[in-house]
């Protein structure tokens, strides 16, 4: 198994809701730099990870730019948000630098595979990620998931509004959003 990939020997089993998501580990690129980034840098705090397909294309950037422009929403939650795809993260500086500079958070390169496989996304006939959405407690534990085909974006709001579900610890409604009354204890 490569170490720099994960640290786990059984790291690519997929992680389904309700279990612990391995500690990942893979390069990135964050604003300008490389760096090795790992799921256990954020221990302790929300965790909102989407893939996308491939750098250079067409629904993707619109997807990035809207987490982007929702980040702050985010980190008010105490989430931080994970950008992923299968390229490299010398294709994401080329990509970001060009097109999509307003974008502060790290964008992992799973070149390996291993957080797509893990994650139960990659659409091994192409080396690439479905779009996958997903969100990782505090402890590490999977609480969300969404997987989109690669043709149709999805919605960060929605992402944002089940955030808050969950933090509540609470049963929700359907279309429950934060200030609304919740169904009581789960």
């Amino acid at each position: 198994m490569n170490e720099q990939a994960c640290c786990q020997e059984d790291c690519c089993n997929e992680v389904r809701i309700g279990q612990p998501v391995p500690n990942l580990k893979a390069n990135a690129y964050q604003t300008g730099e490389f760096k090795q980034i790992s799921l256990s840098d954020y221990k302790g705090k929300w965790i909102v990870l989407f893939f996308y397909p491939r750098d250079f294309t067409f629904v993707c950037p619109t997807e990035i730019r809207s987490f982007a422009k929702h980040e702050a929403a985010f980190k008010e939650k105490g989430a931080v948000v994970l950008g992923a795809s299968t390229d490299s993260e010398h294709s994401h500086k080329a990509w970001f630098e060009r097109d999509l500079q307003e974008v502060k958070f790290p964008v992992i390169a799973d070149t390996t595979h291993v957080w797509s496989r893990t994650l139960g996304i990659l659409k091994e006939d192409e080396g690439l990620a479905y779009r996958g959405t997903f969100i990782i407690d505090p402890e590490g534990i999977l609480r969300y998931i969404v997987i989109a085909d690669l043709n149709v974006g999805r919605s960060v709001e929605e992402t944002l509004r089940t955030l808050a579900a969950l933090q509540t610890g609470e049963l929700c409604p359907i279309n429950w959003k934060p200030g609304e009354k919740t169904l009581g204890k789960g």
